[in-house]
């Protein structure tokens, strides 16, 4: 099986272009997709629960007699959580539970002072009120994603978490049910694709509408979550999972051949590099890659994604290869270098950093604490994970005591009327120290 990466070098002339090519990355699809979900939104706002029914026979696949039948009650919650393992039970427990003490630590707090005029100023934090969560359902069964979005929208306070996920064939991941009934998500709908995010939106009789939308989906639901943005909030469009690996050549290549897999698995699209200025352990990487990919159960979807976005990169040295990282911005950003704090303070963009030899990537996908939701496509540019803050929202507070307004309607007049805007300066001056020229 082949699964050699295309080599780079910062050294070549047209690295940059290279570069720019293999990070190149269009997160929402073509014309058809656009259309399609255009299509399903309208069904959905138009016909509601009987259009959820009718794409839920068409796109899962199993026939769906009454709209009742597409939530699941609570009862299969917990017994989905009764009859896990109890390996897999206390699993999804600690991860809870690093997950919540993470959390915890990020809420924003309401805050305020008072002028010496009197006059107070401030912010209220309120959490959302509902939050829909959407949990893929297809490659693959994601009850981490279940907690990671579930945990910090309860750590905010938000008083109704809605839960929906494709169910192909009618069949469901335990897994995922039980992650839902430790997350303490409230409800669940059987609903995926496009369908599910203007449910959600929008609202049907049987699906309550919610005021954000979360959790990733595959190329329909990315583009009806930008579709339906406005409606409601989204936490964002995400790309395919991505892997940047910084390393000084001292660390065990199995280690980083594996940990480059772990993101390729994901699908065909997925991205994961190394960056080095050792072109010796480059090379023994790749050795690496090429012994243990046939080991793996996914080696066909590894093997492609490093093909077509993988990359072996050479460097100057350890700044160059900061430099490098700093370009790609990528989601996920291993330092497995002898002294991961000493380089970190350079690192101006990474959706997440493990710092480290020992530190694999994979323990923040399920339960170091930190969200695996990251931005991706470079996003790291200006966003972040989510967290505790995306479920919450701020609310200035302004109190003018008689003498503030004064003092304050006095810049207030003359700004106003500088853009002429004279009801917005009467307004001001009426509780100013007199009458304005026109009162």
């Amino acid at each position: 099986m082949n699964a050699a990466l295309r080599r780079l070098s910062t050294h070549d002339p047209d690295f940059d272009h290279q570069l720019a090519r293999l990070l190149a990355w269009e997160a929402v699809a073509d014309e058809t997709v656009q259309a399609a979900v255009t299509e399903i939104i309208a069904g959905v706002r138009q016909r509601g629960d009987d259009a959820l029914m009718e794409y839920t026979r068409r796109f899962d696949g199993w026939q769906v007699q009454c709209a009742a039948d597409l939530e699941i009650p609570r009862e299969r919650l917990e017994g989905a959580w009764n009859g896990l393992p109890v390996a897999e039970r206390d699993a999804l427990g600690f991860a809870a539970e690093r997950i919540r003490a993470y959390a915890e630590h990020q809420g924003l707090e309401s805050w305020s002072y008072t002028e010496s005029d009197g006059t107070l100023l401030g912010q209220q934090v309120t959490s959302l009120d509902r939050v829909g969560l959407y949990v893929p359902g297809g490659k693959a069964a994601y009850p981490s994603s279940v907690l990671m979005n579930a945990v910090p929208a309860k750590v905010a306070g938000v008083a109704e978490l809605i839960m929906v996920v494709p169910t192909p064939r009618g069949e469901i991941n335990p897994l995922v049910l039980g992650a839902a009934r430790v997350a303490g998500v409230d409800r669940v709908f059987a609903i995926g694709g496009a369908q599910a995010i203007a449910a959600l939106a929008y609202g049907t009789v049987l699906v309550p509408a919610v005021d954000k939308i979360v959790g990733p989906g595959n190329i329909y639901v990315a583009a009806a979550k930008r579709a339906v943005f406005g409606q409601v909030g989204i936490d964002m469009i995400a790309g395919p999972s991505e892997i940047l690996i910084l390393c000084d050549g001292s660390t065990d290549p199995d280690w980083i051949a594996m940990d480059l897999f772990s993101q390729a698995e994901h699908d065909e699209d997925a991205q994961a590099m190394l960056v080095s200025p050792d072109a010796g352990f480059l090379a023994a990487v790749q050795q690496s890659i090429e012994r243990l990919l046939p080991t793996l159960e996914r080696r066909e979807i590894i093997a492609t994604a490093l093909c077509e976005r993988g990359a072996l990169i050479e460097a100057r040295d350890m700044a160059d290869a900061v430099a490098v990282a700093n370009r790609v911005a990528p989601e996920h950003l291993e330092l497995s270098v002898a002294d991961p704090v000493a380089i970190l303070g350079a690192i101006r963009h990474a959706g997440a950093i493990f710092l480290g030899r020992h530190t694999a990537e994979a323990l923040g996908d399920y339960c170091a604490g930190p969200n695996h939701v990251l931005p991706t496509s470079r996003t790291a540019r200006f966003s972040s994970p989510l967290g505790v803050y995306d479920f919450q929202k701020r609310t200035s507070l302004i109190q003018a005591s008689p003498a503030g307004a004064a003092r304050l309607a006095r810049a207030a007049s003359v700004l106003a009327r500088g853009e002429g805007l004279t009801a917005h300066a009467r307004s001001a001056e009426y509780r100013g120290d007199g009458p304005g020229p026109e009162r």
